[in-house]
């Protein structure tokens, strides 16, 4: 018997609305970092929480080394947990790698993710001549050794390039106990994944109303890749923020879910104007 996804991805439903927000986490983090974002949509929203294959409290033996070598096995787990719970219009908060994942699912299937908001989400994180995507080969070569050589002290270095500088220690120990807890050979795959797929090719087809929010001093995406994702994503706005760091839904989550609310408040004003009937929450 086929397990479910909802079991395999430990997903989590809770609130009191009908129009589904899924949450998708970036790389290496589980469901738990949404905690106080998703609390905030719990009145109005079926809000949606699950952990990637492999992380978190997942069912870590569906992890098939095959499957997810590339993005696409994790956008299959996105599309299985939606077409169980028989979602459409869909709102799909993304961070980081959680961003894309979202939008390829969406691609795939618009009806069911209909709006995509994607925080700290880049196409492709190498220097190319006509790209600035943050990072040499080289430099992310060296990330990766490092996790195979010293998994716990790369913890520490992850942990600090994430906060760049932010005076929050117990936010910099939270995230280094997140990925001490989680298993070092699969974050070393997914670390692959998120780091050495470009995503370009892609931005091209996106369908959906779509929010890009920016962090300041971010070290894994620098301002022109959001400004990049801006030029290349049909329908979309960018947000700015003067947030420090690349998880800004931790470290200022009242500033990100205004600007949240702000864009998906807007989006409802323009469904009752197209259509003169706003989803029923």
């Amino acid at each position: 018997m086929t397990e479910s996804a909802l079991t395999r991805n430990n997903v989590t439903i809770i609130g009191k609305g009908k129009q589904p927000v899924i949450f998708a986490s970036g790389f290496g983090f589980d469901q738990k970092v949404w905690a106080t974002i998703a609390e905030s949509f719990e009145e109005d929203y079926q809000v949606i929480l699950f952990d990637y294959v492999g992380f978190g409290n997942s069912d870590v033996t569906a992890y098939d080394p095959e499957k997810y070598r590339t993005i696409s096995g994790y956008v299959e787990d996105v599309l299985e947990i939606c077409n169980e719970l028989d979602l459409v219009n869909a709102i799909f908060v993304g961070h980081s790698v959680g961003g894309m994942i979202g939008l390829l699912a969406s691609i795939q299937q618009p009806a069911t993710i209909s709006t995509l908001v994607m925080i700290g989400s880049s196409p492709s994180f190498l220097n190319e001549p006509n790209y600035h995507g943050g990072f040499e080969k080289e430099e992310l070569d060296a990330l990766l050794e490092l996790m195979e050589k010293n998994y716990f002290e790369w913890t520490t270095l992850i942990a600090e390039t994430i906060m760049n500088g932010s005076n929050q220690p117990e936010m910099k120990t939270g995230i280094e106990e997140q990925f001490r807890f989680n298993a070092a050979d699969i974050t070393y795959e997914f670390a692959k994944v998120c780091f050495f797929t470009d995503y370009r090719e892609y931005l091209q087809d996106n369908t959906v109303p779509t929010l890009l929010i920016h962090s300041h001093n971010d070290l894994f995406v620098p301002e022109e890749v959001s400004q990049y994702m801006k030029e290349k994503l049909p329908n979309s706005t960018i947000s700015y923020l003067p947030t420090t760091g690349h998880c800004p839904h931790i470290s200022h989550p009242k500033e990100i879910l205004d600007t949240m609310k702000r864009f998906l408040n807007e989006q409802s004003k323009s469904v009752i104007k197209s259509t003169g009937a706003l989803y029923g929450k």
